[in-house]
């Protein structure tokens, strides 16, 4: 099988591209040409590159005969992000990947979504647009498959993310952290159980409707301030920490969802479930495992 796959870079672009390599699939991935590759330096020479700044995407179509395309691109719209820039990822540049993808007859278009209502800020809302294209275009050939992911956590991910910010923080001992009251529940899952997800689903992708829609999570959900505790408990096992960490001192943001838990039924319906604990993902990210 030959997959595309954007966004091979990202956190979980490079566990999907290891993961298709190490199953014997041919993996054509894409990414910039400033892209850094410290996530997939050994696999280099195993997977076709294309830089998408320096080729037009209807080029990587005709030389190639893909079976499925995954789009995991996003711009989360941090450091300042222009709303026009936001759109270029996450709508714009998935437009252009979604259309050919249907103008070759790829068996099966998988995007990567999330579970954010999609007018809590411009990133979700850039990304519901691009699925309400997804759904105008799933009555052609092509299989349109959206996956809603929930909070993805481990190794290698991005260090300004809450959760590495948050480690780093704590291993500096910092006199204290200003948070939210942290009852707001979030429903963390690991980045292998996320994977094997997809695996999962391109598995009994024949079985799957002409439009479908997946949200991928743990199944559970628990408070942002027990998940805290639960790093601070685990870095203070090696190290003392004296951190005050100041729930309450910042106000949630605007339209704030409270409870934010996956419907995980359609995936269990197709032979996947979750292996990883919030602690053993946990003692994962910090190396103890």
């Amino acid at each position: 099988m030959t997959i595309l796959l954007s966004g091979a870079t990202g956190f979980l672009g490079s566990y999907l591209l290891k993961s298709f390599v190490n199953n014997g699939n041919k993996v054509i991935a894409l990414k910039r040409s400033t892209s850094n590759t410290y996530r997939i330096d050994e696999y280099l020479d195993k997977v076709n590159f294309y830089d998408i700044d320096m080729i037009d995407i209807s080029e990587i179509f005709k030389n190639n005969q893909i079976d499925i395309v995954i789009n995991t691109v996003t711009n989360y719209g941090r450091k300042g992000s222009k709303i026009s820039s936001i759109l270029d990822t996450n709508l714009i540049f998935g437009l252009q990947l979604l259309e050919e993808s249907v103008n070759a007859n790829v068996q099966a278009f998988i995007n990567t979504d999330t579970l954010l209502e999609r007018n809590i800020n411009t990133y979700a809302l850039s990304k519901a647009q691009f699925v309400d294209w997804i759904k105008f275009l799933s009555n052609k050939n092509t299989k349109m498959l959206n996956i809603r992911i929930e909070h993805m956590y481990g190794p290698l991910d991005d260090e300004n993310k809450f959760i590495y910010w948050l480690i780093n923080q704590l291993k500096q001992d910092v006199k204290s952290i200003d948070l939210t009251s942290g009852i707001q529940k979030r429903d963390f899952i690991y980045i292998d159980d996320i994977v094997n997800a997809y695996q999962t689903i391109i598995k009994n992708i024949d079985k799957i409707s002409r439009y479908e829609e997946f949200e991928l999570g743990s199944g559970n959900s628990i408070e942002v301030k027990k998940f805290i505790e639960f790093i601070y408990d685990e870095l203070s096992n090696d190290q003392n920490i004296e951190t005050l960490l100041n729930f309450g001192a910042v106000e949630y943001r605007a339209n704030e969802n409270m409870n934010m838990q996956a419907d995980i039924s359609k995936l269990n319906n197709i032979g996947w479930k979750p292996k990883f604990s919030i602690e053993n993902g946990i003692k994962r990210i910090l190396g103890k495992i």
